[in-house]
């Protein structure tokens, strides 16, 4: 249980920080949505004239913000249904069941991992957005980034890689917040729940508490 909780520590450290960075990037982008959200509306329906990028642009923010967003709320739980089942049945049997459906989350994770590399890698990648553009022509970024310039302009259109780069980060911190349940799973069937510290931000975890 020592080794368990030696391996424990620094993961929670490193988790309490990337996801408080994260949880501050996603409400940022949530922010911006919105903003993209009302000039369309207001484009659109006050003026009757649809812009091109806001749609695209809400999208992105979306993305990055479910990617942040996710797995700080793997990492507290609160899946009703399953947590329904656990409850009902005897301690050590719910716990054994939740540490199960762990390992199953781990590997449809891994699984995931993998399809957001070839997302952001692969060909799909390899191509721009259709109205999102970033001015790195300033300091002549394009085209030492791969990006494709606009014509007489500063501004190069922005990879859609980058837009599913969000499925990538959000999957991985997903494998760290999974790996870091199962850890504290192992260590409550272990008969050392009293060690484990909360959660931030929950006032009762699913799962390991």
């Amino acid at each position: 249980m020592n080794v368990l909780l030696g391996l424990l520590k620094p993961m929670q450290v490193l988790l309490d920080s990337v996801l408080a960075v994260g949880r501050g990037i996603a409400i940022f982008a949530i922010g911006m949505m919105v903003v993209a959200i009302l000039i369309q509306v207001f484009f659109r329906y006050v003026l009757n004239n649809a812009l091109p990028w806001p749609d695209e642009a809400a999208r992105f923010c979306m993305l990055w913000m479910t990617g942040f967003m996710a797995p700080a709320a793997f990492r507290v739980g609160g899946f009703v249904a399953i947590d329904m089942v656990i409850l009902a049945l005897p301690k050590k049997l719910g716990a054994l069941l939740s540490l199960a459906l762990l390992f199953i989350s781990l590997l449809v994770l891994v699984i995931a991992v993998q399809i957001g590399w070839n997302e952001v890698t692969g060909f799909g990648g390899r191509f721009a957005t259709a109205s999102l553009y970033v001015p790195f022509d300033v300091i002549g970024a394009c085209d030492a980034l791969g990006l494709k310039p606009s014509p007489d302009s500063v501004w190069c259109r922005l990879p859609r890689s980058w837009m599913m780069a969000s499925l990538l980060v959000g999957v991985f911190l997903l494998v760290l917040v999974n790996i870091e349940l199962i850890l504290r799973s192992i260590v409550a069937l272990g008969g050392s729940e009293d060690q484990l510290r909360p959660m931030p931000g929950a006032d009762d975890m699913a799962g390991a508490e």
